[in-house]
């Protein structure tokens, strides 16, 4: 049966200095990520001998746990790739002139302009109750772009919806740097955004509209 890997970082400790110390993206990486990951090996494992012996009575736990597990090794895995430094491209906004026309002009017609757009996945990163993430998905039923607030790993999320930008809000993504400052964590990330990565992820989401009805 395959597993989960923990996927190695696009880049070294560093390399998103000063929005993100190198002491965060270790930490964060190394420990919280890999443990989604064996969290969601784990709970397969149980699973597994779950239908071997038929027994079913921790089913519930069992499936929540996987949904958690399992959704935070994904968007840790888009989130790593998501970013970039700015002296390699990372940070501003998506143009045209820059490859990714296709992104820049969604992103307009789905919020009436980028700021609008960072202004509403701001937001809605930095008012998560608790754990959480601002979330850009494509919304296959309809074509557009919607910003989800994602409660811990997978909660308030329309299903379906494909994830291309993501904003770790949970406090282990910033709080030895920002302390309290969630807000100031936030606007920060702006400066690092990988939009060529957003945008592939884009246009491959747009080839994944499901049949709706059958």
């Amino acid at each position: 049966m395959a597993i989960y890997t923990l996927p190695e970082l696009p880049y070294d400790y560093a390399a998103l200095e000063p929005v993100i110390s190198p002491e965060i993206i270790e930490l964060h990486h190394d420990k919280h990520h890999a443990a989604y990951v064996k969290g969601a090996n784990d709970t397969l494992e149980q699973l597994a001998e779950a239908r071997e012996k038929d027994a079913w009575g921790a089913v519930n736990g069992l499936e929540k746990n996987l949904a958690f597990h399992l959704s935070g090794h994904i968007l840790h895995s888009i989130y790593w790739h998501n970013m970039d430094s700015p002296k390699d491209g990372g940070g501003g906004e998506p143009l045209a002139a820059d490859g990714v026309g296709d992104l820049a002009d969604a992103i307009a017609e789905s919020f009436g302009s980028f700021a609008r757009f960072k202004a509403q996945l701001t937001k809605a990163a930095a008012t998560t109750q608790g754990s959480g993430w601002g979330v850009l998905a494509y919304e296959p039923v309809s074509g557009r772009l919607i910003v989800e607030q994602v409660y811990d790993h997978q909660g308030n999320v329309g299903q379906g919806s494909v994830p291309i930008l993501v904003f770790d809000a949970w406090e282990h993504a910033f709080y030895l740097q920002y302390k309290n400052q969630k807000v100031d964590f936030i606007e920060a990330m702006w400066q690092v955004v990988n939009w060529q990565d957003v945008s592939r992820r884009y246009a491959d989401a747009q080839g994944r509209t499901p049949l709706i009805g059958g």
